[in-house]
């Protein structure tokens, strides 16, 4: 591939970065409403209800998209049938999961629920997987054709601020119409409207880029060898987004829902530096797909380790801020919020940690999709065991002699099972990193590694600057002045220090200029 080519596919990483990460910043304001809403009028209980019941339906979401957000590209490019055709064949083969596992979840809600505590609104949220699933593959057959705009408009725009709107719509409504149910099942009621909305906001386009499917028809052995050839991809894709949602599912088992709900806060607000690998993603998979075809392993190398840097320097810089005022952040959420202050900081460190494992496995997919199911199932069973392993330690705590008098009480025992989780997640994570980036690097023959000194460089002053912020300023000056004098010190050494001629393509437009 030519040096001009290359350019290329470093500009379209570059364009599809910037507009995602536009849906990002987008995505970060409509999120901020929905978590002061939900904590502060629904309540660390009813959130931790709702993030319970959430985990189980957007995992089975997730088996029903059967990995073709990502092996769609894969298929658009090989496959010599009309494109729309293909999309159809997609969009098929996922409903038919969908209805299996939307009746299984209907006749067993058990596992939604673990505090058996819910409503027949609740009931209704295993509906919102046809629509989830039809807008996955929608996206994912858009940015094939470089439409990443319709991803930040449905998944950053129209998704969030329904839900926010509508959840704080069900309280009022709520509350002055004396509806007791629909402050029960206010968050339940937003995600299904958020979820339908999103949906129609994906398939305009969709049907206006690719058209409708010409003389098609759904054949069975048609859609059983594509279901085959996803199997491993679609169980890469579960146990990748199990990984981030286990620790929900363990703690629903062993904690109350209050001590759910103040870890899923920060889970929520650690998610938000999460969002950056979503920028590269959809533009990530054609470019791999295109050099592979070529067989240049070099610039897949070259480019899994720019956009891999690129993630690690905006997470780390996001992290850092967030973290540092960690308990001004989730004081926000509400007052009983702020005991999951130290999960936050091991959320947000292990974003940082994940970014490597994230590039890798988007060129692994392709190259060696067995192995890296391989490592991502040891991944999950790693963190399962130190996940229960930390949370029953703590359970336990309760019964030790501690010294000095001091006593453990449910609250406490709740936080620090918040922060052991999320620290068991942070330490999987960085072994699954550790572990993708060899195995590609010797798929490739080519080094694979996010890491630049100037990292390091840039997060010392930055600590200092948050250091001083949370030690000499009140609360609201922290957040209003520390947040962002932490992030101006941070870019300002990343930009000068760490980032050279290809990586500044990210800011601009023109790249041919």
């Amino acid at each position: 591939m030519s040096e001009e080519a290359g350019q290329r596919d470093i500009a379209a990483l570059a364009k599809g970065g910037r507009t995602n990460f536009l849906g990002f910043l987008l995505r970060l304001a409509a999120s901020a409403p929905f978590m002061l809403i939900a904590g502060r009028a629904y309540g660390a209980d009813t959130l931790g209800r709702y993030a319970s019941a959430l985990v189980i339906v957007q995992l089975a979401g997730q088996f029903c998209t059967l990995g073709q957000k990502r092996g769609l590209a894969q298929r658009l490019s090989e496959d010599r049938r009309h494109e729309a055709n293909i999309v159809a064949d997609a969009m098929t083969l996922s409903l038919m999961i969908a209805v299996v596992m939307v009746l299984l979840l209907f006749a067993f809600p058990y596992p939604m629920f673990p505090s058996g505590q819910f409503t027949w609104i609740d009931l209704l949220l295993p509906l919102t997987i046809f629509p989830a699933t039809l807008t996955d593959i929608a996206l994912a057959a858009l940015a094939y054709r470089y439409d990443v705009a319709t991803t930040v408009r449905s998944r950053s725009v129209v998704e969030p601020w329904s839900l926010s709107l509508a959840a704080g719509a069900a309280y009022v409504v709520g509350v002055h119409g004396y509806m007791p149910l629909l402050i029960l099942s206010g968050l339940s009621i937003a995600y299904i409207i958020s979820i339908f909305a999103s949906w129609v906001v994906a398939m305009v386009p969709l049907v206006k880029s690719y058209g409708l499917p010409h003389q098609w028809r759904p054949h069975p052995m048609r859609l059983a060898e594509l279901a085959l050839l996803n199997l491993p991809l679609a169980a890469a894709d579960a146990v990748e987004w199990g990984t981030r949602k286990l620790d929900i599912a363990v703690l629903g088992m062993f904690a109350s829902p209050a001590g759910v709900g103040v870890y899923f806060a920060a889970q929520q607000v650690a998610s938000l530096p999460q969002k950056l690998k979503t920028s590269f993603e959809p533009i990530l998979g054609p470019v791999i797909t295109r050099n592979l075809k070529e067989r240049n392993y070099a610039a897949i190398a070259r480019q899994v380790c720019q956009v891999g840097f690129w993630i690690t320097a905006a997470q780390a810089g996001i992290a850092l801020a967030l973290g540092i005022p960690g308990e001004g952040v989730m004081g926000l959420v509400g007052p009983q919020f702020v005991g999951g202050t130290g999960a936050l900081a091991f959320l947000l460190a292990a974003e940082v940690v994940a970014a490597t494992a994230v590039v890798s496995e988007a060129a692994l997919i392709y190259v060696a999709r067995i192995r890296n199911l391989w490592v991502s199932l040891g991944t999950i069973a790693l963190q399962a065991l130190l996940t229960v392993g930390f949370v029953l330690a703590i359970r336990a705590a309760p019964q030790m002699e501690l010294p000095f008098g001091q006593t453990f009480s449910a609250d406490k025992v709740a936080y620090f099972q918040a922060a052991a989780v999320a620290a068991a997640l942070m330490i999987s994570l960085g072994v699954a990193s550790l572990v993708k980036a060899w195995i590609l690097a010797g798929i490739l023959g080519e080094p694979v590694n996010n890491w630049r000194w100037p990292l390091l460089w840039a997060a010392a002053p930055a600590i200092m600057v948050g250091w001083l912020a949370t030690r000499f300023l009140p609360e609201w000056a922290e957040l209003l002045l520390g947040i962002p004098a932490i992030l101006g010190i941070y870019c300002w050494i990343i930009w000068h220090k760490g980032f050279g001629p290809e990586d500044r393509v990210l800011f601009r437009r023109n790249v041919g200029g």
